[in-house]
């Protein structure tokens, strides 16, 4: 696409900067720290779309783009994208998860239980006008003041049905994943590159496409197996001693494991009906995103030749770069297109004429 140089507008691209800082300048001097400590969802979403576990940082993006979420979002790319890559971690084994939230739609009995955790779940959809009189002074309270108990870890819900063989068993063929990052991605893309894209595709993106095939535009309907959320440790192998591992730290998770029940081939006269997995693990606490890209991998798993969705429809129109930008850029100059376009038309009205 090509487009036409323009001159002389220097002056008003500095000027619209200026504006954009008088506009939307702050009467008083919001900190960083703040905005991680109460955006903690909006924190959250930006560091999945961007890829960039960073939340002091996407803080910073959020406060600079003044609160556009795919300005910020553009910014942590763009940032991640300046990053020396000095080690590789290792799988992180999300079955070690220190758990603060962790459900079932599927059971209502699980080993371990239903952990409610910190949720909007339950809570009454009204405005708190007394929000407007809160005081600026920082509450004391802290999460460890609601916890009274040890950590927490469960075993899968999966498990339940792996064990009567209804499930299949996760095979760890130690295949290398495909880097998204650093590769382009080519279709049929493989699962890993798949996940990958999804886990930093657009939120509101997902659920539209999630939602669409449980309206009947799919041919699945997944219910949630498990939804849990908590600490997950990364590690790398160690620099200095061989064999060895290191933990770097922790990172909040959001994992879900759909079920969907899938025929399978057998030689006899019916196929015989289990359940197949969609999976879905996002940064931070995105409940929504986890469990639409759990329904969006179980589809494409189960994916037929002439399906309504592919996963090359699916994987290049997620990225909320790319099609924010994309949409972003009909605001630049297209004068040559359209005077084509607008020659196109009179001439056609001469014709007619």
């Amino acid at each position: 696409m090509a487009y036409v140089a323009i001159k002389g507008g220097e002056a008003a691209i500095e000027q619209s900067l200026v504006l954009l800082d008088s506009f939307h300048s702050a009467k008083n001097s919001l900190e960083v720290q703040d905005v991680v400590e109460n955006f903690p969802y909006l924190i959250d979403q930006i560091m999945s779309e961007a890829g960039l576990y960073a939340p002091l940082y996407a803080a910073l993006s959020l406060k600079q783009s003044k609160g556009s979420l795919e300005e910020a979002i553009f910014l942590m790319r763009a940032y991640r994208s300046t990053l020396t890559r000095e080690y590789y971690s290792l799988p992180v084994r999300t079955e070690n998860m220190r758990i603060f939230r962790r459900i079932s739609a599927s059971f209502k009995d699980i080993p371990g239980g239903q952990i409610l955790g910190p949720t909007f779940d339950y809570s009454h959809r009204l405005l708190d006008f007394g929000l407007l009189e809160e005081s600026l002074k920082k509450s004391e309270d802290t999460v460890e003041d609601f916890v009274v108990a040890d950590d927490i870890y469960c075993q899968r819900v999966r498990e339940l049905l792996q064990k009567e063989g209804l499930f299949p068993e996760v095979e760890d063929d130690n295949t290398e994943p495909f880097d998204v990052t650093s590769n382009l991605l080519t279709f049929p893309a493989d699962r890993s590159a798949r996940l990958q894209t999804l886990t930093r595709s657009d939120t509101g993106f997902l659920g539209g496409i999630a939602y669409s095939h449980l309206r009947g535009y799919g041919s699945v309907h997944a219910t949630v197996g498990e939804l849990r959320a908590g600490m997950v440790s990364v590690e790398i192998e160690h620099p200095l001693m061989e064999g060895e591992t290191i933990c770097i730290g922790e990172i909040y998770v959001t994992e879900v494991d759909a079920f969907c029940p899938s025929h399978e081939e057998t030689s006899g006269e019916f196929d015989k009906i289990v359940f197949s997995g969609g999976y879905g693990c996002v940064f931070g606490r995105n409940e929504t995103k986890a469990i639409s890209m759990s329904i969006v991998d179980s589809t494409l798993n189960e994916a037929k030749e002439g399906d309504l969705l592919d996963d090359e429809f699916v994987l290049t129109h997620g990225s909320s770069l790319e099609m924010n930008g994309f949409i972003s850029h009909l605001k630049l100059p297209h004068y040559v297109t359209f005077q084509s376009n607008l020659d196109l038309v009179r001439g056609k009205e001469e014709k007619d004429d």
